[in-house]
């Protein structure tokens, strides 16, 4: 059980009831995966450690642990031990990061300034070589400049390219080789080599030392920007919580106090005044306002609301005053799953991904051990060359490229896709959605707006009218079922007072129907096929109510009540089926319904592929089968009915207000309950694979390029440093044309952040 305070009470196998406590923390100084791999190692490996997470995209992590046996400040030791910053999120690292980012302009002004310095003393060394020009540069003067170059580069060594030899050492010390110790032993070779040179002849490159230094710093201040922009989304949720509430003392009473909202408890009446944040999940009580739900919802326009109406934590109140009653707090209500399900995709990487990052570790490994053969092959060849060329090998090489580029573009889908009303909850659904081949609609609540009505109703017997509209409305009780709900809906106003108890042995069959057994007699209420197994007589439906969408409810001696029912398509259906058609998508239908009007409604979408009165079994069957064939599903439902079809398609999408079995198995959940932002899904996704293969490729072509190019001697060191640097920054800014794509008008006009 999760408290408020942030414990977690467990029972141990002794059967001592053990209380874990969670925090999260703010983390800094992660270059790459290699980095995430190590600190989640080294924190999971401390005594009391329940489970550690980090996510990469926003740099936090959420850890549980046994306080008997761990303190906090022994996990933030540990952290910081390795080389890394960690805060607990309460903390805010503002300042921190201020400070760091001060710094690291001071390293790159640093470096750039020495830069233009040394260039302007090596430049006569470059001219000497060359007949046209008479040269006037002796020996005395050469080692002057050398000197000077000398001088000049070791601010730059020391403080500028600081922070690549900290984390090279804390990689050497933890016995993990990342990308940093390539770097740093590039430069440290390149400088001391030069420096002997100085004082013992030959060619010296602290210029090329200085500018890898410089184009690296400018690469990583880049990328450290773009990591900001594209997990906006993230961060725009995580603040969404606010950190304060205005909790009734004694409601009506107009006593308030001002609590922490992590201590508001279910049942709390809470005072929301215009601007501020809904703290909880809840009820409105009193007050007439209406709220930005954009980020939970993706509605671009505000919500009225008014006594009774269901307000969301994070959404904005934007006009009155409301006093809700809170029935959600904390890590139950709708913004924590939400928060929960995005930082969960941020995290996961798609298999293509995976296969990348699994192998860029041995990639360095690689490199190292080609620059170490090919120095010593050259030392045969021309020993002048060799050091430099093996300092070529390791400065050229971009094993950063193969992790750098793919977070980025993730948390940039992931935010994207939720700030229009699609939560990604896993994001492997990336690559399956930017592979798919089939979608797969359910009909009512998918395609249809799933709020049935009820058109008619006929009784079997007019005299037993009101008894069996009870047991029916008893029945319908039971369901959470969109035909189940309308029927009760419509009893309830139709037949007011009628109440029927008693009912017992009630059963629910997914896509069928409900059964209870009632004073001895055994009822269904359900679709045509589910009822008419009940009793022998044949089923004949009556006059008029051909072609329409029926409920029956019928006991063993036959039918008693038939209602009719219908459902409008939503407005966006037919177009998005439409704009999913033009991308070669081919789309089926399948649908528990009647064959009528199952291909009214596919007549209507332009669907050539439609099933009707479809189990479950009948559902997954065809679904299954498609994948045999080499298909990947998307599949789109709503209701209790779709849940093992949802958990075997390739892709899983749920609407919004769908039954919460569908949405606990799905990969994807339409918040905005449009099927047009589907369709914008399926672009997204489709975009960010494409970037992340061209991200891949490209590092894969420069390094097969580069490296030999570098082994040959066809690169001098300023040579690679510029093409490293340079390779790691285009896979960064080629991440950023994700933003390119054209995006529905549907954000927040409150909460809209760039």
């Amino acid at each position: 059980m999760t408290h408020s305070n942030g414990s977690i009470s467990l029972v141990g196998e002794t059967g001592r009831q053990q209380e874990l406590v969670s925090e999260k923390l703010n983390l800094s100084g992660m270059r790459c995966a290699a980095c995430v791999q190590l600190i989640e190692f080294r924190v999971r490996q401390l005594p009391g450690i329940s489970s550690f997470k980090i996510n990469p995209a926003i740099h936090r992590a959420e850890i549980s642990w046994n306080p008997d046996l761990l303190t906090l400040k022994r996990i933030l030791a540990a952290i910081t031990d390795l080389g890394y910053g960690a805060l607990p999120t309460h903390q805010s690292p503002d300042a921190l990061e201020q400070k760091e980012n001060k710094r690291a302009l001071w390293r790159l002004f640093v470096a750039g300034f020495a830069m233009m310095q040394v260039m302007m003393y090596a430049f006569p060394a470059y001219l000497v070589p060359v007949p046209q020009i008479d040269g006037d540069l002796t020996p005395d003067l050469d080692k002057l400049l050398k000197l000077a170059s000398m001088i000049i580069t070791v601010p730059v060594i020391g403080f500028s390219a600081s922070s690549f030899f900290s984390s090279a050492w804390r990689d050497l010390k933890n016995r993990h080789i990342g990308m940093d110790v390539p770097v740093s032993l590039g430069i440290l070779l390149t400088f001391f080599a030069s420096v002997w040179a100085t004082f013992h002849g030959g060619a010296v490159y602290f210029d090329s030392a200085i500018m890898f230094v410089f184009l690296l710093l400018g690469a990583r201040l880049i990328e450290s920007k773009v990591q900001k922009r594209t997990t906006v989304a993230l961060s725009i949720l995580t603040q969404l919580s606010p950190a304060m509430a205005q909790r009734f003392i004694a409601y009506p009473q107009v006593q308030m106090e001002m609590v922490d909202a992590a201590v508001l408890q279910a049942g709390d009446y809470l005072m929301v005044t215009a601007g501020d944040h809904i703290p909880a999940d809840g009820v409105v009580i009193s007050g007439d306002s209406s709220c930005d739900e954009a980020l939970m919802t993706g509605e671009s326009l505000p919500v009225s609301k008014t006594v009774g109406s269901l307000v969301l934590a994070g959404s904005v109140n934007i006009h009155g005053a409301l006093v809700m009653q809170a029935k959600q707090v904390g890590g139950a209500t709708q913004l924590s799953a939400l928060i929960g399900m995005m930082e969960s995709a941020s995290l996961e990487k798609p298999p293509l991904v995976l296969l990348a990052d699994k192998h860029a570790s041995r990639f360095l490994i690689i490199i190292l051990l080609l620059a170490l053969i090919s120095g010593l092959v050259w030392w045969q060849i021309d020993p002048d060359r060799a050091l430099w060329i093996a300092i070529s090998i390791i400065v050229v090489t971009c094993p950063c490229a193969l992790s750098l580029a793919t977070p980025g573009v993730m948390s940039a889908a992931v935010g994207i896709l939720a700030r229009n009303g699609v939560l990604l909850a896993k994001s492997k659904a990336i690559q399956a959605m930017a592979s798919a081949t089939h979608i797969v609609f359910d009909k009512t609540g998918t395609l249809t707006m799933g709020r049935m009505q009820v058109k008619e109703v006929l009784a079997a017997d007019d005299l037993s009218m009101g008894v069996n509209a009870a047991i029916a409305m008893a029945l319908a009780g039971k369901s959470s079922h969109p035909v189940s709900k309308a029927i009760a809906d419509y009893l309830v106003r139709s037949q007011p007072g009628k109440e029927v108890t008693g009912l017992s042995k009630v059963r629910e069959v997914p896509g069928a129907g409900i059964e209870a057994e009632f004073e001895g007699k055994i009822y269904r209420l359900g679709s045509v096929e589910f009822v008419s197994t009940l009793h022998a007589q044949e089923m004949k439906i009556p006059s008029g109510f051909a072609g329409q969408t029926l409920t029956v409810l019928a006991n063993e001696y036959g039918c008693l009540l038939w209602f009719a029912l219908d459902d409008a398509l939503r407005d966006d259906a037919i177009e998005a089926i439409r704009n999913l058609k033009n991308k070669g998508k081919k789309i089926l239908l399948l649908s528990g319904d009647r064959l009528e009007v199952v291909n009214e409604v596919a007549a209507q979408c332009d669907i050539q592929d439609a099933h009707a009165g479809l189990s479950p079994a009948g559902k997954y069957e065809i679904v299954r089968k498609l994948q045999a064939d080499g298909a990947t599903v998307v599949m789109v439902g709503d209701g209790m009915n779709d849940g093992p079809v949802l958990a075997l398609a390739d892709v899983s999408v749920a609407m919004g207000q769908g039954a919460p079995i569908s949405q606990s198995r799905s990969d994807v959940l339409l918040m905005s309950n449009r099927l047009t932002d589907l369709d914008f899904g399926m672009a997204v996704a489709s975009k960010a694979y494409r970037l992340i293969r061209e991200n891949l490729a490209w590092a894969v072509l420069y390094n097969l390029l580069a490296i030999p190019a570098a082994m040959c001697g066809w690169l001098e060191p300023w040579h690679a440093a510029l093409g490293m640097s340079l390779s790691s920054l285009i896979v960064v800014l080629n991440a950023l044309r994700l933003y390119l794509l054209p995006q529905p008008v549907t954000q927040s006009i409150y909460l809209t952040q760039d």
